[in-house]
């Protein structure tokens, strides 16, 4: 079930900081009231797709900085795993040079809230509790305003890198929506013209931009 329109779900979880540092609660309620946030989820340390896309946002830190937005990471291994994986040099495989949080979700619990984790428990024919399915998150991607209300979401599978200029356009999209309080059409970017929410309006950027 999408949480777009509703509140983020609340945690309190160790993460790695500045690149090096291991705190014991770390949550997005520090930002409730200050920043937006892209909150994302990937699968695990020490894998594959997984850094291209971690040294991707940090390659892009400075945009989401200047917008006043905040850039977390999490995935299901502990902030030991996280921080040996920062700690090592990208030549060989690692994320140095990572300086936003990443959360450490070893109990699945924040991945499973959020509607992000590749798998459930059920249980077998013993009735044995058993997790099917692969204990990792999904490529979750979430837009959270300053007031903790999750407007944007999407979710990719395992193997699907995402596309950080998007995160950006959607942040610029909400923005504008927030700032002007008009509503953003497709293949919108910043600079290019949005729209009132009235019919008046549509049928005027329909006509302006009829192919």
């Amino acid at each position: 079930m999408s949480l777009v329109g509703k509140k983020a779900p609340i945690f309190k979880s160790g993460a790695v900081i500045n690149g090096e540092e291991i705190v014991e609660e770390f949550s997005l309620e520090q930002y409730i009231g200050q920043k937006d946030v892209i909150f994302f989820f990937y699968p695990k340390d020490f894998t594959f797709v997984c850094p291209t896309e971690i040294l991707a946002f940090q390659e892009k830190l400075a945009e989401f900085e200047k917008r006043g937005v905040a850039v977390i990471g999490a995935s299901t291994d502990t902030e030991e795993t996280h921080l040996a994986w920062l700690l090592t040099p990208q030549e060989n495989g690692g994320i140095e040079g990572v300086t936003y949080p990443l959360v450490a979700d070893a109990s699945k619990t924040i991945a499973n809230n959020f509607g992000v984790l590749a798998g459930d428990w059920n249980y077998n024919e013993e009735g044995e509790l058993i997790f099917e399915g692969t204990p990792v998150a999904y490529r979750g991607t979430f837009l959270i305003d300053k007031e903790g209300i999750v407007r944007h979401e999407t979710i990719n599978d395992l193997p699907l890198g995402r596309n950080i200029d998007e995160m950006l356009r959607v942040v610029d999209a909400w923005q504008h929506v927030e700032k002007f309080g008009e509503v953003c059409p497709a293949n919108w970017e910043e600079g290019k013209e949005a729209m009132e929410a009235s019919r008046e309006s549509v049928s005027s950027y329909l006509a302006k931009n009829k192919k």
